[in-house]
C-alpha cells in the first residue's frame, strides 16, 4: 500500500495546545473577577494528516484531460485532449470522411469536419490544444477499412458490395515515399503516411508538454457491434488484435520513434477479461495475454511498440437499482456515486454492481489490479483511462466524485485520463476540474508532486495534497466532504517551512463553480481547522 495511504503514526498523535492557562494569584481587593480560561475548541470530526516529505510522487499533467476540447471555456487549464470515439474507427485522413457505425445508421459522411483538405479534421484540433498548452491523443484507425466517401443517406449496406464500393483499405505502412496531398485514387489509405504528415505539420516532438500521442483505434472489443459494416469476419480475436497492434504500432514508430502509442483502448470490464467473449479466449485473461504478447513483440522487433495500456471505465456501480452514470441526483444514486471512486483503489470497498457481485470480483481496486498485470506481464508500461464518467454532471455528487477521481489518479500514478461527456450537462464536473486546474480563475493549480495525505474517515471524506517540485513555500490540498452534513477537519501538516496563511476555495450544492471562501490562520505551527460544508469540495492553499 503506498505511503500516501499509510497511517502516519508520527503525525497522528499531534495534539496542539490551543490555550494554556497558568494558575492565578488571589484577586486584588475590588479587582474584577478574572475571566474564565477560554474553553478549548472541540476536536474536528475528522483528522487530515499531511506529510510533505513522505509519499512524494510526480503527478502526470495528462490526467487532467477531456474528449471535449473547449480550451477557452470548460476545458480551460486542462492538459490533454483526445480525438477518439466510434467515429474515428473508420476515419479517412485523405478526405476526412468517416462512418458513424451503429451510433447513427452506419452511414458515411463528413461529420468530423475538415472539408476535403487531407487531415483537416485533425490538424486544427491539435493546433488548438497546443495553443492552450495541452497535448492531444490522436486515433489511428487499425480495423482495416476507412470510409471512402461522405455521401449520407443512411446505411452503407444499401449499396451493393458496400465494403468495396464505400470503403477504402487501411494499411499500416506504405512501401514507397510519402506524399502530401496523398494519392486519393489508389483506394488505399496508409496510416504511417498520416502520422508522418501530422508529425511534420505540427512539429510534434518539439515540446514534450505539448505533444501528440497515438491511440490504436477505439474499443476493438465492440467492433462487431459498433462497426459491423467493416467487420465481415465478425468479432475480433485475441490473435488478430495483437497482430494489428504490432503492425500499426510498428508503422507509427517507424516514422515517429519517440511517440507514445496507446492500446488496446478496451471499452470495459468484459473487454478486459475476455475481449468481449472473443472466440479464441479459451479461459485466458485478455489483458494478461495482450501485455505478454506486446512484451514478446518488443523482443522480436527490438523496440517497444506499446507504451501505454489504454482502458475505458464507465462505473457499473448502482444505487437504488440505478447506475451512477445516470444523471439522477436521487439520494441513493448520489450516495453510491460519491463512494464509487473507491473502487479505483480501495481493497476494503465492495460496490453494488454486476462486476463485484455477479462476476464474483468483490473489491475491484482497478488501478492496483492493472498495475499488478503490468508488473507481471510487461513492466514499464504506463496506464491511461481515456474515457470515463461518474455521472451527476448537474449534481454536487458529480463534482464530489470527479474531484475524488482526479485526486486518486494523481496519487495512484496514472499517466493519462480523459473525461467523456455523457450529455445532460456537466457544470459540476467542470467545477471539479477547476478545483485542481483553475481554482482561483487565474489558472492556479494543484501542485505537480503528490505528498502523503491521510483521512481518519475514508467513507465520509477524502484528502489529497501536493507541492511544486523544488519549492516549499506553497502546499495545496483538495479536501472532500462526501457526507450530507457539514463537518470539520483538523489539518495537521508536517512541512519544512512554516505555512502561516491559508485560503479556501469551495464547491457546494449552491453553485456549480469554485468560489473563494474565508482565509484561515493556523491554530499552531502548520495546524489548521477546516470547516467543510455539506457535500462539498474544498481547495485549501497553504502558504508562507
Amino acid at each position: 500500500m503506498p505511503d500516501s495511504r499509510r497511517s502516519l503514526a508520527a503525525l497522528a498523535g499531534f495534539v496542539w495546545c490551543l490555550s494554556c492557562g497558568g494558575g492565578a494569584g488571589p484577586a486584588a481587593p475590588d479587582a474584577p473577577a478574572p475571566s474564565a480560561a477560554p474553553t478549548p475548541r472541540p476536536a474536528g470530526a475528522v483528522r487530515f494528516t499531511i506529510d510533505s516529505q513522505s509519499g512524494r510522487n510526480p503527478i502526470s499533467p495528462f490526467i487532467y484531460g477531456t474528449n471535449v476540447d473547449d480550451w477557452a471555456g470548460r476545458s480551460r487549464g486542462l492538459r490533454l485532449g483526445r480525438l477518439g470515439g466510434n467515429r474515428w474507427t473508420a476515419y479517412n485522413w485523405e478526405n476526412n470522411a468517416s462512418n458513424a457505425g451503429s451510433d447513427y445508421q452506419n452511414q458515411n459522411d463528413g461529420y468530423l469536419g475538415g472539408g476535403d483538405t487531407p487531415g483537416e479534421a485533425v490538424r486544427p484540433q491539435v493546433a488548438n490544444a497546443f495553443a492552450a498548452g495541452a497535448s492531444m491523443v490522436v486515433t489511428v484507425p487499425i480495423a482495416g477499412y476507412v470510409a471512402a466517401d461522405k455521401a449520407p443517406g443512411g446505411d452503407v449496406n444499401q449499396t451493393p458490395d458496400w465494403l468495396t464500393a464505400r470503403f477504402d483499405e487501411s494499411r499500416p505502412a506504405k512501401s514507397g515515399g510519402f506524399s502530401y496531398p496523398p494519392d486519393t485514387g489508389d483506394r488505399v489509405v496508409y496510416q504511417d503516411e498520416f502520422v508522418a504528415w501530422l508529425e511534420a505539420a505540427m512539429d510534434a516532438r518539439r515540446d514534450p508538454s505539448r505533444t501528440i500521442f497515438y491511440s490504436l483505434d477505439n474499443e476493438p472489443d465492440l467492433w462487431a457491434s459498433t462497426h459491423s459494416r467493416i467487420r465481415p469476419t465478425g468479432a475480433v480475436t485475441y490473435a488478430e488484435l495483437v497482430d494489428r497492434t504490432t503492425a500499426f504500432a510498428s508503422a507509427i514508430k517507424g516514422v515517429a520513434p519517440d511517440a507514445l502509442v496507446f492500446g488496446p483502448v478496451s471499452y470495459g470490464w468484459q473487454g478486459f477479461v475476455t475481449l468481449q467473449n472473443a472466440p479464441d479466449s479459451n479461459g485466458r485473461d485478455f489483458l494478461d495475454f495482450y501485455l505478454a504478447s506486446m512484451r514478446d513483440a518488443e523482443s522480436r522487433s527490438r523496440r517497444r511498440l506499446l507504451d501505454v495500456l489504454d482502458l475505458h471505465w464507465y462505473p457499473e456501480a448502482r444505487g437504488g437499482g440505478v447506475r451512477i452514470t445516470d444523471p439522477s441526483g436521487a439520494p441513493d444514486v448520489a450516495a453510491a456515486r460519491v463512494q464509487a471512486p473507491r473502487s479505483l483503489w480501495d481493497a476494503g470497498y465492495v460496490e453494488t454492481s454486476w462486476i463485484s457481485q455477479d462476476a464474483g470480483v468483490g473489491a475491484i481496486r482497478l488501478l492496483p489490479r492493472m498495475r499488478d498485470k503490468i508488473a507481471a506481464q510487461y513492466p514499464g508500461t504506463r496506464l491511461a483511462i481515456t474515457e470515463y464518467n461518474y455521472g451527476g454532471g448537474e449534481q454536487i455528487s458529480g463534482a464530489i466524485a470527479q474531484a475524488d477521481v482526479l485526486g486518486i489518479f494523481g496519487r495512484e500514478g496514472l499517466f493519462a485520463a480523459a473525461l467523456w461527456d455523457l450529455g445532460g450537462g456537466s457544470r459540476f464536473i467542470d467545477a471539479a476540474f477547476a478545483a485542481y486546474c483553475n481554482y482561483d480563475g487565474a489558472l492556479s493549480r494543484f501542485g505537480d508532486t503528490e505528498v502523503a495525505a491521510v483521512t481518519s474517515d475514508v467513507e465520509a471524506t477524502s484528502v489529497y495534497a501536493s507541492v511544486d517540485a523544488g519549492h516549499d513555500e506553497r502546499l495545496v490540498i483538495v479536501a472532500i466532504n462526501k457526507s450530507t452534513g457539514p463537518t470539520s477537519a483538523d489539518v495537521a501538516v508536517s512541512h519544512p517551512a512554516e505555512l502561516t496563511h491559508g485560503q479556501v476555495y469551495q464547491i457546494t450544492s449552491a453553485a456549480a463553480a469554485v468560489l473563494k471562501g474565508p482565509a484561515l490562520s493556523p491554530l499552531a505551527r502548520n495546524s489548521y481547522r477546516l470547516d467543510m460544508p455539506a457535500s462539498s469540495v474544498t481547495t485549501l492553499v497553504l502558504e508562507r
